[in-house]
């Protein structure tokens, strides 16, 4: 937030990708490093998938075009949270 308010674009999208994989990659390692889990492979490659392509999609976002690189808009930022909540209620209706 601080980045943002400083008119640091960049540093907030680094801050958001970077806790992204981070959260994917050492927070779920280190839970199955203390207890280890099994997952079905339909949970790895549907949840890693999206994550991935979301991931990619606002590194896209991001870039942008020449006139506003750097920026994301507020309709790029709406369809983000509109997957992001229709993801969580496709995962809250699968386990309900």
């Amino acid at each position: 937030m601080i980045a943002i308010k400083k008119g640091e674009h960049d540093i907030a999208l680094g801050n958001i990708i970077g806790s992204n994989l981070f959260n994917t990659l050492a927070v779920v390692g280190i839970a199955a490093l203390i207890q280890p889990m099994s997952l079905e492979v339909a949970v790895l490659s549907r949840d890693w998938t999206l994550m991935a392509v979301l991931t990619f999609a606002l590194l896209l976002m991001g870039l942008g075009h020449k006139q506003h690189a750097g920026r994301i808009n507020r309709i790029e930022g709406a369809l983000l949270l509109t997957v992001f909540f229709g993801y969580t209620g496709y995962l809250f209706s699968t386990i309900l």
